[in-house]
């Protein structure tokens, strides 16, 4: 290569010089490294500090990485406190949630656990109580679903105005859990027949734990080790999690290391004093575990601004009873209804993507979604579900979502 040569190579902003494009492979692979462009990457820097040209057909593209990364164009993030960070549902596309933008909730902070020292402990009713490593999990027939998880608290909806998607059910999440069916560990146990509930035991240093019932670890628990094809992450219980397809989040217990057979439930500090509600009547609400049908619109949502004509009304709909038999959406504040077309596949206990075709005559209106599942549930109004339950509700609000579009195209949030 001469003088001239190095030089032309070295600007990534020229064209690439003809030679290098005839040179194979093992010329593409000097020229990388000699380049700017090659030693800035061999450094380190990140794909997304990598700015594109105006024409990127004139320069050599960024090589391949260890690790994929978006685009320096797109955006996305979820919105964080303290206990928990929400998912952006308004920017995603179809049903399954990246695992790095899946929902948080944790009670004392992510603990960092060994997997080379990991342990579970199966004992109490049991014929053979048994600890097992990580290792052993892998080795019984495995077991792969879609399903989503939700926060038994996934609400936020008492001021109008600019609230998006994320702020009001931001918790809710889906992904594609693999592992080991429980009802296989409790066969491998000798679970006792008489044995009506257990407890769910994590590693955190709130020691999360909960009371389940037996029969939901013998019709679809799963102890889940993968997450959309790799490891679980550790925010959502690495290295193995429980998963209970349908029910409140916290129940699905994270960094799981021991289970407990018994026949009566634990009365834990987090089922007593927390996940509990008063219903009126003196009366509390206790072991409310299923997830109850429920629906968002997240497109046209804040804060999107729209243009009168067509438009596709989109959004997400899901059921811990099993699957959405349909969903409806109203363009005029709820005084009627249409039946939108569901994307497949419509699975149980999952996220379903929903869509109706409307045009917008711009004028001012208020659009919204009701679910139905197969059971016939529908998704209720804030004032229906007050009114069936009473009392201080602060946990399994459903309510249908409604999104207020102005004159001018902005979309805002409107309490019902």
């Amino acid at each position: 290569m001469t003088t001239n040569d190095k030089d032309e190579a070295s600007q990534p902003s020229k064209k690439i010089h003809r030679r290098t494009l005839l040179g194979g492979m093992a010329t593409a692979a000097v020229v990388l490294a000699q380049t700017a462009h090659g030693k800035a990457f061999q450094a380190g820097i990140s794909r997304s500090e990598w700015v594109s040209p105006e024409d990127p057909t004139k320069v050599l593209g960024v090589p391949p990485g260890l690790v994929g990364t978006r685009s320096p164009h797109v955006r996305l993030a979820k919105l964080p406190s303290e206990i928990s960070s929400r998912t952006p549902l308004q920017d995603l596309f179809g049903t399954i949630t990246p695992s790095d933008l899946h929902f948080e909730r944790h009670h004392n902070g992510v603990p960092a656990i060994d997997p080379a020292r990991y342990e579970l402990v199966i004992h109490g009713m049991v014929a053979r109580p048994t600890t097992f490593t990580l290792a052993d999990l892998k080795r019984f027939p495995s077991v792969s679903r879609i399903c989503f998880l939700e926060c038994s608290g996934n609400y936020r909806g008492q001021d109008d105005g600019k609230i998006a998607p994320q702020q009001i059910c931001g918790l809710t999440s889906q992904s594609e859990w693999t592992g080991v069916k429980l009802s296989t560990l409790f066969r491998e146990v000798g679970v006792d027949p008489k044995s009506t509930w257990f407890l769910a035991e994590g590693g955190d240093s709130a020691v999360m734990t909960r009371s389940i019932p037996t029969s939901k670890g013998w019709e679809d628990a799963i102890l889940a080790y993968a997450q959309n094809g790799e490891a679980v992450r550790p925010e959502q219980g690495y290295p193995v999690r429980l998963l209970l397809p349908g029910w409140e989040g916290n129940a699905n217990v994270k960094w799981l290391r021991r289970l407990e057979l018994s026949d009566q439930p634990y009365h834990t500090r987090q089922e007593t004093s927390k996940y509990t509600e008063a219903i009126g009547g003196g009366k509390i609400r206790q072991f409310s575990f299923v997830m109850d049908a429920r629906s968002i619109i997240t497109y046209p949502a804040y804060p999107a601004k729209v243009e009168k004509g067509w438009i596709e009304i989109r959004g997400i709909a899901w059921s811990g009873r099993g699957k959405i038999a349909r969903v409806e959406v109203s363009v005029n504040a709820g005084k009627t209804w249409q039946t939108a077309e569901l994307q497949e596949p419509v699975l149980d206990k999952a996220h379903v993507v929903f869509r109706y075709l409307w045009h917008w005559n711009g004028q001012p209106t208020e659009i919204m979604s009701r679910a139905v599942d197969e059971t016939d549930y529908t998704q209720p109004t804030l004032k229906e579900l007050v009114a069936a339950r009473g009392g201080n509700m602060g946990y399994h609000l459903n309510p249908i979502t409604a999104w207020s579009l102005q004159p001018d195209g902005q979309v805002l949030f409107k309490a019902t």
